[in-house]
């Protein structure tokens, strides 16, 4: 999966440190593309000599490398470099350096979202102690939002409920969707279903859990059997496509880095229960 970057480790502590010439620094435009060069064998981040006299902001390290973001609007460019979306990134690079791209678009959103206090109206100032955002006039402390949300692979016997998106992303997938308020885990798998694709659940069975910084997730994924009624009633405004799909027909997605593919592989190859 995304994350999966062993042996290299991620460091997300904060550091209140300065920015050196040989950091890699990304510059997001106003839509969240970032600058990259993505070359026939590596990709290739901007750095610290792209980014003098701008203002900065420390995000994390991988091993001895340190990641920085331009924190201010800005347009510029780089010969040789273009602004790639997320999805982009996804598709043409590999490695630590998408893990990198989307742990760092994350923070992108975050900082880009809360420029001024929503208390008070003031803008927010960086703490120089914690990874937050504080308000000097009132003192109001933001920290990084982080959405929890679930994946579910819902069983009946050989067959996997198998989906896809009304919009967005082209290939298969299996239902997910977001926690509410006053809801466990268990509950959102339970009702997420139910309203996707009409089939109740039961024996719901967490799997695995996976950092997703292009939508600011946490995601947590779940095995669970149908209940009963295994008729789909699709709802129309959120899926294209869901069907029961025996394990030798699963058409997997073509990457290995979301939970989602996992789930759907571990099921086509009988290994859902496997050290779980």
């Amino acid at each position: 999966m995304i994350q999966d970057i062993f042996p290299s480790r991620l460091d997300n502590s904060f550091h209140n440190c300065v920015l050196r010439e040989s950091d890699v620094v990304f510059f997001f435009d106003d839509e969240g593309r970032v600058l990259t060069r993505v070359g026939d064998e590596e990709t290739e981040f901007t750095t610290g000599v792209d980014a003098k006299d701008r203002k900065t902001v420390y995000l994390f390290s991988i091993d001895e490398r340190r990641f920085f973001l331009v924190n201010e609007r800005t347009d510029f460019q780089k010969e040789g470099y273009l602004y790639l979306t997320i999805r982009d990134v996804r598709d043409r690079c590999s490695g630590e350096n998408v893990f990198a791209v989307f742990t760092a678009y994350h923070l992108w959103r975050w900082y880009a979202d809360n420029r001024f206090c929503g208390r008070c109206g003031k803008a927010l100032e960086n703490d120089e102690k914690e990874r937050a955002l504080r308000c000097p006039a009132c003192g109001n402390v933001i920290y990084p939002r982080i959405n929890p949300a679930v994946i579910v692979g819902v069983t009946n016997g050989d067959r996997l409920l198998i989906t896809r998106y009304r919009i967005g992303y082209a290939h298969n997938a299996l239902v997910a969707g977001f926690t509410e308020i006053g809801e466990t885990l268990e509950e959102t798998v339970a009702r997420e279903v139910m309203e996707e694709t009409g089939v109740r659940v039961k024996n719901i069975r967490y799997y695995k859990s996976q950092p997703w910084g292009m939508a600011q997730d946490i995601l947590t994924g779940f095995f669970c059997e149908a209940d009963g009624d295994c008729e789909i009633h699709m709802d129309e405004g959120e899926l294209r496509y869901a069907e029961w799909v025996n394990r030798k027909d699963i058409v997997l997605q073509p990457n290995n880095l979301s939970l989602t593919n996992e789930m759907m592989r571990v099921f086509k190859e009988g290994k859902e229960y496997a050290d779980h």
